[in-house]
């Protein structure tokens, strides 16, 4: 199981998510997140990952502007495209940086996967989120699920992450009904909006296995 925790704002918690076995490193720069990191911020974070832990910096409809700057200021291992990103723009981005290219996607129903696979051809892994509320100001990190029995039996020709929602108390339930073999936490294991909780974050991985 390769477990990703996102939205970390401070060096304690890097090292907690990565002696609990964390595979990734999530950064968010979004301003309307509480999780939102400076350009500078995430520069002397992302210095501090250890080795065998990839930093993913998650933007939201950035223009090539935004993750120029990114891109030159952070050294980064993979771009989180968290908008509503087509498919061209994605593939565009990939070629644009040399990275690889997570593309979440949200889902509330069945006929929300039509619109994950038209990803599968242009991005490196898929990150599979719960839909966001609608007029909702974040697109991610709102500690909402989905029917994870959408996904049961599903499989796809890339990598992919099940988010939204997850917990302590429930990522295990998640995996058993997906088969996710990569999963995505943020404010289940935070003890306030943005503020990580070193022993939320161990046992979330324990418990995912």
């Amino acid at each position: 199981m390769r477990v990703k925790i996102c939205g970390l704002r401070d060096a304690a918690s890097i090292a907690a998510a990565a002696a609990a076995g964390a595979r990734y490193a999530g950064f968010v720069f979004f301003e309307k997140s509480p999780r939102h990191l400076t350009l500078p911020e995430a520069a002397a974070l992302a210095v501090g990952v250890p080795v065998g832990v990839a930093k993913v910096a998650l933007t939201v409809d950035a223009d090539d502007a935004t993750l120029d700057a990114l891109t030159q200021a952070v050294p980064l291992d993979m771009l989180q495209l968290h908008g509503h990103e087509s498919p061209a723009r994605v593939a565009a981005v990939r070629a644009r940086y040399g990275l690889p290219v997570m593309k979440a996607v949200g889902l509330a129903a069945r006929d929300d996967l039509a619109v994950l696979d038209r990803y599968l051809t242009v991005a490196d892994q898929i990150l599979v989120d719960a839909k966001p509320p609608r007029g909702g100001g974040l697109p991610g990190g709102n500690g909402l699920s989905f029917d994870w029995r959408l996904l049961e039996g599903r499989r796809w020709p890339l990598p992919w992450m099940l988010a939204g929602g997850l917990t302590p108390a429930n990522v295990a339930q998640a995996v058993r009904l997906t088969g996710a073999r990569q999963v995505d936490v943020s404010s289940g294991v935070e003890r306030g909006p943005g503020v990580k909780d070193a022993t939320l974050i161990a046992d979330f991985i324990a418990a995912a296995g």
